[in-house]
């Protein structure tokens, strides 16, 4: 089973090492679609903390990832989605409160019609960017 996920992890962290571990109990293989640098800039309107290639060379340490791939649709995350043809897509349930949907570009009709499931995992809570930028005042 292929599972898939996606997101900046502008900078990675603990819980997104835990992420990866929740995601790949739910697939044999998992790909990260992980945003752009013009893609984070663009949504956000900043530069992220690391860049696209530091982003990559620390998650491809990850031993939960099988395989990263640019997120080539920006904002419509379906086109990378399709390149991979995954059977579940995986989230954090922190996007419960979010319309995950609606931001992906995608609704439920798509993901049935592509054969998807789209699967949210528990939340690591306590850290995130956010309070790791807070905390050295970036």
């Amino acid at each position: 089973m292929i599972g898939y996920t996606g997101g900046s992890f502008s900078i990675p962290h603990f819980a997104h090492y835990n992420f990866f571990r929740l995601c790949k109990e739910h697939c044999d293989y998992l790909v990260v679609s992980l945003n752009t640098d013009e893609f984070i800039k663009s949504y956000k309107g900043k530069d992220p903390e690391f860049s696209y290639s530091k982003r990559f060379e620390i998650l491809s340490k990850c031993p939960y990832i099988d395989e990263i791939i640019p997120n080539i649709g920006g904002a419509d995350s379906k086109p990378a989605i399709l390149s991979v043809n995954p059977d579940i897509i995986i989230i954090g349930q922190d996007w419960l409160e979010k319309d995950y949907c609606k931001q992906m570009q995608f609704d439920a009709q798509w993901l049935t019609d592509h054969n998807i499931s789209l699967l949210y995992v528990p939340h690591t809570d306590g850290i995130t960017a956010t309070l790791i930028r807070q905390k050295l005042n970036l």
